[in-house]
């Protein structure tokens, strides 16, 4: 055999076992990122307590600097992200060194005490989840880095192996086998955004790339990590505390005088050494319309509010760093284009998915013979993955408007029952007979979804929430067709393929 019909069938191996040993974890990374691109939407639709008003950004940072000077008197920084009128409220973080704990906390506006909205992570536990994987943030980064890695190998080896790349864009043939009709949707899903594919992966991989290969970084500055980020013009030099106590001049009048010159108001502040002689207060302010993804930042005096410095123009590898990251996160994108890349998103954990199920399907038993271990295990994790993540989503909503508002650890209890539906409904799928396992699980994860619209009508019921509850209502119509789809006997596939070819 020549080294060229080698090559392909290699490729085609490749893709096949780079995409399985990872796909379950890219299932996830796919679904809870796609629905990242509307986290601010689903933390309104978390928090209903709160509600569009007008805000005074400066009297609200004033406010929350007396709130974490009583909170921890000798942190080491503050950050505050300043109110918004669609976003009404304070978010405040605290901590002692730059190795954490982090505190955080909501504040109302006007009052600069915690807010009287319901605790809950919103939207940023899907955002976090995306990259993070609920674990300890190094390890879960680490973990999603390999597999946009291996996702990265598996596309290149896809398109290397599919020869008619183009003519499967037009290809859908569910009346022939169960095989050839999993292998058209997963070529169909794959080949439909596949330069969306190509580009989320690698952006993603760029995204994470200081923390997948710092050596540079630390080679270049050791233990002096901030003036890589000066330096590159991400962030404006900084100083060292004197070590003596200073009162700070109120915020709200070093952020008017800011906005004054700059004409417009930052998005947030960071405080470091607060309370010092020589503590610093950084203002970030909202990108320029574009790609890259660069906050101008000013720098001032807290006891004076002196201007100290500005982040210098950025170079062209830290501008180019910025457009990637601007293009994985769409800040840039209008309403019409973030519906673009959600549909695009959505593809994507399509494409593993059938993919996935394309695995077990190719090598299904004939006839009543039993499955190996190895295929049984694929088939629960496939299941376990496919129907329980989207299954623990709906739960994370519907426990958002059932637990009772004033619940200890109520944000916590949210991430609980997230995780906690999403084990009941692997264990279903594990336990279930074979033809059940499907139809049950998808079933089940169709009902937490539609339980979330009435929910939100009884305990809620605000017209600004509609978009929402009908985007609930249209997940779990595609689950209940998936279901049905699933439900179907494996033999009417075949009765069906005679018989529309008799007909032609």
């Amino acid at each position: 055999m020549s080294e060229t019909k080698r090559f392909r069938p290699a490729m085609a191996w490749l893709h096949t076992w780079s995409g399985l040993v990872v796909g379950w974890v890219l299932f996830a990374i796919f679904v809870t990122g796609t629905a990242s691109y509307y986290k601010d939407d689903i933390t309104r639709w978390m928090r209903p307590e709160l509600r569009e008003t007008a805000v005074d950004p400066a009297a609200a940072a004033t406010l929350a600097s007396a709130y974490l000077a009583r909170q921890m008197p000798d942190a080491g920084g503050w950050y505050i992200q300043l109110p918004k009128p669609e976003v009404p409220v304070t978010e405040v973080y605290w901590w002692k060194s730059f190795d954490g704990p982090f505190h955080h906390a909501l504040l109302d506006p006007a009052t600069g005490a915690p807010t009287h909205a319901r605790e809950t992570k919103g939207g940023d536990f899907l955002y976090r989840f995306h990259f993070e994987l609920a674990l300890p943030s190094l390890w879960g980064r680490w973990i999603v880095g390999s597999c946009a890695m291996i996702l990265l190998i598996a596309l290149i080896s896809g398109i290397i192996t599919h020869r008619r790349i183009f003519a499967d864009f037009f290809t859908f043939r569910p009346d022939r086998s169960r095989q050839r009709a999993w292998l058209d949707a997963h070529n169909l899903f794959g080949v439909l955004a596949l330069p969306f594919h190509l580009m989320i992966t690698y952006t993603g991989l760029v995204t994470l790339g200081p923390m997948l290969m710092p050596w540079a970084t630390q080679a270049a500055y050791h233990d002096n990590a901030p003036n890589f980020f000066v330096e590159a013009g991400l962030m404006p030099k900084g100083r060292m505390p004197a070590g003596k106590p200073a009162e700070g001049k109120p915020l709200g009048d070093i952020i008017t005088a800011a906005a004054r010159e700059a004409g417009e108001m930052p998005e947030g502040l960071s405080v470091y050494a607060p309370g010092d002689a020589a503590a610093t207060v950084n203002l970030a302010f909202e990108e320029p319309h574009g790609l890259a993804h660069l906050h101008p930042q000013t720098a001032y005096d807290a006891v004076t509010g002196a201007e100290l410095a500005r982040n210098t123009e950025a170079g062209v590898a830290t501008r180019t760093g910025a457009v990637f990251v601007g293009l994985h996160e769409a800040h840039f994108a209008s309403s019409a284009l973030r519906v673009v890349f959600f549909l695009c998103g959505a593809l994507g954990a399509a494409a593993v998915a059938s993919g996935l199920v394309l695995w077990t399907v190719a090598r299904a038993p004939k006839g009543a013979a039993p499955e190996g271990w190895g295929l049984r295990l694929v088939r629960v994790l496939n299941i376990g993955t496919i129907a329980g993540l989207p299954a623990g989503i709906g739960a994370f909503f519907l426990a958002n408007r059932l637990l009772p508002v004033g619940l200890a650890e109520r944000a916590n209890w949210e991430v609980g029952l997230f995780f906690g539906a999403w084990v009941l409904v692997a264990l279903v799928g594990a336990l279930a007979p074979r033809r059940q396992a499907w139809p049950v699980t998808l079933g089940i994860a169709a009902i937490a979804f539609l339980a979330v619209v009435p929910a939100d009508l009884a305990l809620i019921g605000e017209p600004r929430f509609v978009a929402f509850d009908l985007a609930m209502l249209l997940v779990a119509a595609l689950l209940i067709v998936a279901a049905r789809v699933a439900a179907r006997p494996p033999a009417a596939l075949a009765r069906r393929a005679p018989a529309q070819a008799a007909r032609a």
